[in-house]
């Protein structure tokens, strides 16, 4: 079996807000020195349930991400991890990135790649949240796509059965394979590469493909960015009430219920 798995580079969710600043034009955001992109958690939950299934029944795992050079890293963590192969295609990324382009990027290293029985993404990304890629993806590629996923329940060389999240509850689904799926965090806890993996990805070959390589002619987004209009700006009051003991208790009920807390 070959299992295709879609990585993407994201800015770090961890960051602290205010080392975060928009830049001149708005249309994208700057990080300092030493704040440098991560791979996209719920890809990387997609990468540990590829190499479960991998593990269970055999085959290899491509993973592929469109970006700069610094997914090149998030790749080799792939692999450190247990994937087999890396491809990177020197692409747009972050607010950059429009979904139609990436989707037709990804489709088209799919189709250089050996046959896909299984095509894993994440559920979404962390910095957009809009989930569309992967659904494009599948479009793109004429396969079905269920998600989120929860869990995989079981899977053959034919078929995959799996819990996929639902707005009031769960649904098991059983699709013939090829197919695309979403995998969602609660479907798995990420391993930890091992050392041993870690520096075999050091002398991994990674296959690198340009966007010239994978799309004809000047490729141009279906929606381009043009400015995020303001920054969140977080306010804190606070009020110190004088007074003792008792006091001071009555002053704060009362103003709890001017408030309409109490």
């Amino acid at each position: 079996m070959h299992i295709v798995v879609t990585l993407k580079q994201v800015h770090d969710p961890n960051s602290p807000a205010e080392l975060l600043k928009l830049s001149a034009d708005g249309r994208s955001i700057q990080t300092p020195a030493g704040v440098g992109d991560v791979a996209n958690g719920y890809d990387v939950n997609a990468v540990e349930e590829a190499i479960r299934i991998r593990d269970k029944i055999g085959g290899t795992i491509s993973v592929i991400s469109v970006g700069s050079d610094e997914a090149k890293a998030h790749l080799r963590r792939a692999i450190a991890m247990g994937a087999d192969k890396a491809v990177h295609i020197s692409g747009p990324h972050g607010l950059d990135s429009d979904p139609s382009v990436v989707a037709a990027l990804l489709a088209n290293a799919v189709r250089k790649l050996p046959p896909a029985d299984l095509v894993l993404s994440g559920r979404q990304a962390s910095d957009t949240d809009s989930g569309q890629v992967l659904f494009r993806l599948a479009e793109q590629l004429g396969l079905g796509a269920v998600s989120p996923v929860k869990q995989v329940q079981e899977v053959t060389e034919s078929a995959i059965v799996v819990d996929r999240l639902t707005d009031d509850g769960m649904q098991r689904v059983k699709a013939e394979l090829p197919v695309l799926l979403g995998i969602s965090n609660e479907a798995n806890k990420p391993r930890s590469p091992s050392l041993k993996g870690v520096m075999a990805s050091k002398k991994a070959d990674l296959t690198t493909w340009s966007q010239a390589d994978l799309l004809q002619g000047d490729v141009q987004p279906s929606v381009v960015l043009r400015r995020v209009f303001f920054e969140p700006v977080s306010e804190v009051r606070a009020e110190l009430i004088s007074g003792s003991g008792s006091d001071a208790g009555r002053a704060l009920a009362e103003r709890l219920h001017q408030e309409g807390v109490i």
